[in-house]
Formats: structure tokens, sequence, C-alpha cells
């Protein structure tokens, strides 16, 4: 009953290019959510941005993954291709630092994602929620084509 008063967020792309479904990408630990629920997105784009407002909590130290922190304690995923800690760091260029402040469309990371594909590694970079006991009603978009900063990419309401 209450449910009407559940405040309604949104995640902004992180990247430009196409939205799949989890579903779609080729590693189980995303695929079969073990890691988060969400979306990916096949990049098209050299610049990985917030998709929301919060604290950098997370940049791994190979730069393929980040994470942030939302005020409300939802902690978002974005994992940089699929394989890419293999790299060590090389393709990736971060351009904040962990303990930071960010702020939606803000660029976390830029990849070159030439030299990745070449080193034969996929860019599909799944955006995830990876505590979705704290939201429900997620809802997901697939299949079209984003603009990192620009476009949602889901809505969920907190508990």
């Amino acid at each position: 009953m209450l449910g009407f008063f559940k405040k309604n967020c949104e995640l902004i792309a992180p990247a430009s290019g196409k939205v799949l479904d989890l579903s779609e990408v080729p590693d189980k630990v995303f695929s079969e959510k073990l890691v988060g629920d969400g979306v990916a997105i096949e990049l098209s784009s050299d610049t990985i941005v917030a998709p929301a407002n919060g604290e950098l909590s997370l940049l791994f130290k190979t730069f393929h993954a980040f994470g942030i922190t939302l005020e409300s304690g939802v902690e978002i995923l974005v994992h940089i291709g699929i394989d890419t800690v293999k790299l060590e760091g090389k393709g990736f260029e971060p351009l904040v630092e962990q303990g930071e402040t960010v702020k939606v469309g803000q660029p976390i990371i830029k990849v070159d994602r030439e030299f990745i594909k070449e080193q034969g590694f996929s860019l599909i970079t799944p955006v995830l929620i990876t505590n979705p006991e704290l939201v429900t009603d997620i809802e997901y978009i697939s299949g079209i084509d984003v603009d990192a900063g620009n476009h949602k990419l889901f809505t969920y309401k907190l508990k």
C-alpha cells in the first residue's frame, strides 16, 4: 500500500553502445546474475562515465572495473569488458581516484577499445546493482543504442 510513496531511481548509461540483457553476456558470473542485477552495454565509446551520483568506492588496480556507492547505500558495479582483468591495466586510463565523490556523467575511465579488441577481449560491459536486496521494481531497457551520460539505462525503487 505504501509502495506508491517509494521514490523512483534511475541509472544513466555509463557508456555509449547497444544495451544487452545480462543473459547475453558471455560470462556466467554476469549472465546468471551472480554478482548483481542489471544490464550490459556493447561499447561503442572510449569514455566510461558515472551512471549516478555517489562515491567512487572501488577502483580496481587494473582499472577494468569500478564501483560507486550511492547515498541510498545502493552499490553499482561497472565492469568494462569480459576477462579484461587479464590486461593488467593496459588499455585503461583512470580519470578519478578511489574515494572521490562523482557526479552522473562525469568521466571515470578512458579505454583504448582498439587495443582491447586487438588483444582478443570482448567489450561487453555489465552495469550492475550488486546489492539488489535493497531495491525493487527494476525495469530494464535492452536492444537499443544509448549515449553515455544521456540515456536512462534502468529504473528501480528503494525498498
